[in-house]
């Protein structure tokens, strides 16, 4: 058996505290203490405020919207794919993957420039003579662009975990019985509840702290409580209040990957009898 050399460790070590370890140091330095350097619970309890809670209550509310009708939409897509079983399969899951290699504030642009008053989508629509859609600047537009922007995130887990699974598993269940529905709620999905978590946890965290989408598709009329700490620190300069926003945002962060991790052990393992 191999030696395992430590000093190959050496670069990821020094890459993880320059990148995330010291950075998350100053983020905690800054939140628990004001600008005279004195610790204090002040910014963390500034979460409480009206504007900030009702900032942070829509974020949660747009992130489970977005999640629930990512993973409505990639699980049966993911079941097609998967049973599709041809050379199309690649060039069609390719095609999912495509815009993920895109930088995304330039797709969440493309999105303003179709949902605008004007835009691409109002003017066919007007050609066929029907109502204008006015999304633009709203939390609809908002939740959109999440799900656009992050349904790739859980289509590819939820492949992977389809993929896994043995047919031999499926055909013994059909042998046994069990009709279609029986088969997938108590045999393909509990099999594929690795794949539904970590999409879960890949959609639902980076959308409840973005401020990009909702920047470009939502304007200053709709702030998530991304939006409010990113105007603590380039707009307003207050490192302490964004820090201690940024604290409570990774207390909610930590909570929900825990709550999924748990979950995951529970049921992930074996079949729902």
């Amino acid at each position: 058996m191999k030696k395992h050399n430590p000093i190959l460790n050496g670069p990821y070590l020094i890459w993880s505290a320059a990148f995330i370890v010291i950075p998350l140091l100053v983020i905690v330095y800054y939140g628990l203490t004001d600008k005279n350097g004195i610790f204090t619970f002040e910014n963390i309890i500034k979460m409480g405020t009206p504007e900030n809670l009702k900032a942070l209550l829509l974020a949660l509310l747009l992130s489970l919207i977005a999640t629930a009708v990512c993973l409505v939409m990639a699980y049966p897509l993911a079941l097609i794919l998967v049973k599709m079983k041809t050379l199309a399969t690649g060039f069609i899951v390719t095609i999912f993957i495509i815009p993920m290699w895109m930088n995304s504030l330039l797709r969440i642009l493309a999105w303003q420039t179709l949902l605008e008053r004007n835009g691409v989508i109002n003017q066919m629509l007007g050609f066929l003579h029907l109502p204008k859609l006015y999304l633009i600047n709203t939390p609809y537009a908002i939740a959109l662009g999440m799900i656009y922007d992050f349904l790739p995130f859980m289509l590819l887990p939820i492949y992977n975990a389809l993929e896994k699974i043995d047919p031999n598993v499926v055909n013994a269940s059909y042998d046994l019985g069990a009709n279609r529905f029986q088969t997938f709620w108590r045999v393909i999905f509990p099999l594929t509840m690795p794949g539904v978590i970590s999409g879960i946890t890949m959609v639902f965290v980076p959308a409840l702290t973005t401020f990009v989408i909702s920047d470009i598709l939502g304007g200053s009329k709709v702030l998530l409580i991304g939006n409010v700490i990113e105007q603590q620190f380039t707009l307003v300069g207050n490192w302490n209040v964004g820090s201690g926003l940024s604290l409570v945002l990774m207390v909610f962060i930590l909570i929900s990957v825990a709550v999924m991790q748990h979950y995951d052990k529970e049921t992930g393992a074996g079949l729902v009898i």
